[in-house]
């Protein structure tokens, strides 16, 4: 029986996958152009699997070589002799896996005449020439972990050296490797930002012959579909397969690991029920698991720099907008980590469950930095039900006795946060939380909480005056009808000194919904 993968390559005898057939035929026409490319993406964004259905599908058309940087070790690096050694010794292996001639492999492994004194890269380069000349198939040189080198700088020489057989080619016909395919995190064009600051003086570019990789890698509702629908041929368990994919593109963004492992955990844990609520409690498993390298790498990236942490945290908690800019250096970066994504020309982060990842990393830190008196829960749930309006009051309470001398410019930095963090123990373990990216800007922003199968909206605003209030109200009414949801709850931090702390609820003259307003 198949299951879903979360680690390593899929394989389709094993594994239950999208059916990426149309990508794969947008990859093959760029291979038969001859083109040279970068598949860059975030960890685990599917990369690897797609080098091998790659791999697999064209092995019979070409030469497929395929080769891997992981865990070569700083000595492959070290200087051009031992690259050009090393890459000669690696290649032969990968030649083998591809079923290459032995006359191929041999004259590819033959190094007799190779020596320190001589130039090394120009040496490879021309053990490729002689390599593809004598192959009766054109070769394609596909290298996967590419930004795992440790001297980056004789990385570059090789893809020089690359970049003059492309062109020796296109101009004299000189022999070279049909496509050479490229794979990892950074955008080899952009290797700079993984250079040293004494080496960034030498850099040249030597990838400016690669056209741009246009092809969309994250999975789409339909394509999410393809996989469930061979899931649900062999386990039958009702679910709308259609509904299913969008729930959980809602949620994923179609980040190829992400839906994978929330389908895995699904499969695991709540085998017979395929709806909204499973994918709710998948999200709170993934969120809580102990060893997840994607959100270990998620973190340290953002702490690691600084300006990208403070772009990140500006868009989750200020709510401010940024026209997306590929030029901008910091979006670009945390494009290629896959923190943020284009959303109608506006940098935003990639999908909600990063979002909610991100601010429990926050309200955790922010816990250990204030010394507030523990929050009993359990005065919050009345038999099984959230007490919203008791949790507002409390939290009433808390800001006016513990908040009330801070200024201007901190309630209105923090307010959120405080928020969040005064609400995320009490439903923590039960409950579920995100926010609607859609609706978040500096003014407002929606927090949905599903607490068992209840979904209650609460719209935190900043006070402005009556005016916004107003528009606020029509806003909450608005979001509450996309929602179906007849209750709402609207949340303003104020920072007038003489404001009245209300919480009260609206009348029929000023709403049609069931609206509870509470001014902190």
């Amino acid at each position: 029986m198949k299951e879903f993968n979360t680690t390593a390559i899929c394989i389709p005898e094993l594994h239950y996958m999208v059916d990426t057939t149309e990508k794969i035929r947008q990859i093959e026409k760029l291979i038969a152009h001859g083109d040279y490319f970068t598949i860059n993406r975030a960890r685990q964004y599917g990369k690897t699997t797609t080098i091998s259905t790659l791999f697999r599908k064209l092995q019979h058309q070409y030469l497929m070589v395929r080769m891997s940087f992981e865990g070569v070790g700083d000595t492959f690096f070290k200087s051009d002799y031992l690259f050009v050694w090393n890459f000669i010794k690696k290649m032969g292996k990968s030649l083998k896996k591809a079923n290459a001639t032995q006359e191929l492999i041999e004259t590819w492994e033959n190094i007799e005449d190779f020596s320190k004194e001589e130039d090394a890269i120009a040496y490879l380069g021309d053990k490729i020439t002689t390599l593809c000349e004598i192959a009766d198939k054109e070769i394609v040189l596909i290298i996967d972990e590419v930004d795992k080198s440790s001297d980056n700088q004789v990385f570059l020489h090789f893809l020089g050296m690359l970049r003059n057989k492309y062109l020796d080619y296109r101009a004299d016909g000189d022999a070279t490797f049909k496509s050479v395919i490229l794979a990892g995190v950074y955008d080899i064009k952009n290797m700079k930002l993984k250079l040293r600051p004494d080496e960034e003086k030498k850099y040249n570019s030597p990838w400016n012959i690669a056209v741009d990789f246009e092809v969309d890698m994250s999975f789409s509702p339909q394509e999410i579909s393809t996989m469930l629908q061979e899931y649900e041929q062999d386990h039958h368990t009702g679910m709308d397969i259609v509904a299913m994919s969008e729930e959980i593109y809602k949620y994923t963004n179609g980040y190829p690991y992400l839906v994978s492992w929330l389908c895995k955990w699904m499969d695991q844990n709540t085998p017979t029920e395929w709806g909204r609520h499973s994918v709710q409690l998948a999200i709170k498993g993934i969120l809580n698991s102990r060893n997840n390298t994607l959100f270990d790498s998620l973190r340290n990236n953002i702490e690691n720099n600084a300006q990208l942490k403070d772009l990140v945290f500006r868009i989750l908690y200020d709510g401010e907008e940024f026209m997306y800019n590929h030029a901008n250096p910091i979006i670009e970066l945390g494009e290629m980590f896959g923190i943020f994504a284009n959303r109608n020309d506006y940098v935003a982060i990639s999908n909600k469950i990063f979002e909610i990842y991100l601010y429990n990393y926050s309200i955790s830190v922010m816990q250990l930095q204030k010394e507030n008196p523990p929050i009993m829960r359990d005065q919050f749930i009345d038999n099984g039900k959230l007490n919203v309006v008791r949790i507002l009051q409390k939290f009433q309470e808390l800001m006016k006795a513990e908040y009330r001398q801070e200024n201007e410019t901190f309630l209105e930095k923090q307010g959120r946060l405080l928020f969040l963090c005064f609400i995320k123990p009490i439903i923590n373990g039960t409950g579920f939380y995100y926010v609607e990216p859609e609706t978040r800007n500096n003014e407002r922003m929606d927090l949905v909480i599903t607490y068992g199968y209840e979904e209650h909206i609460i719209e935190l605003k900043i006070w402005h005056g009556e005016e916004y209030r107003k528009k606020g109200i029509a806003q909450l009414e608005e979001y509450l009808d996309s929602r179906n949801v007849s209750k709402g709850y609207l949340l303003s931090f104020s920072f007038l000194k003489n404001k009245e702390y209300i919480c009260r609820k609206l009348d029929i003259t000023e709403t049609t919904k069931d609206i509870l307003e509470v001014v902190v």
